[in-house]
């Protein structure tokens, strides 16, 4: 009996220009995107964005068909979408934690 191999990535809405990992990618290893084999460049962990066609510096990253962030450099097709190339329109990209002011008791 043969396994069924499970496709690593999903597209969770139609108008999404990123796709989601829903398998860990290795370096080297072959990704179908839009009919095409990309061979991934770098490791891209589950649950983390890859990019559905060429993303351009400012163009709006889309997941859900809803705008998520934007990105701060361009990506190929096929390259990992994260915190370090693109900003969050929610939370600051240089920290994933709330910034909390204590005052010192008097």
């Amino acid at each position: 009996m043969t396994e069924k191999s499970i496709a690593p990535l999903i597209l969770l809405h139609p108008d999404d220009n990123i796709l989601v990992c829903v398998k860990q990618i290795r370096a080297g290893d072959e990704i179908s995107i839009e009919q095409e084999i990309i061979v991934s460049p770098i490791d891209i962990g589950v649950g983390h964005k890859v990019a559905r066609f060429v993303l351009a510096a400012g163009d709006k990253v889309y997941r859900y068909g809803a705008p998520i962030g934007s990105m701060i450099e361009a990506v190929a097709k096929g390259h990992h979408v994260h915190m370090h190339n693109m900003k969050s329109d929610y939370i600051p990209s240089h920290t994933r934690t709330r910034q909390i002011q204590y005052r010192s008791e008097e």
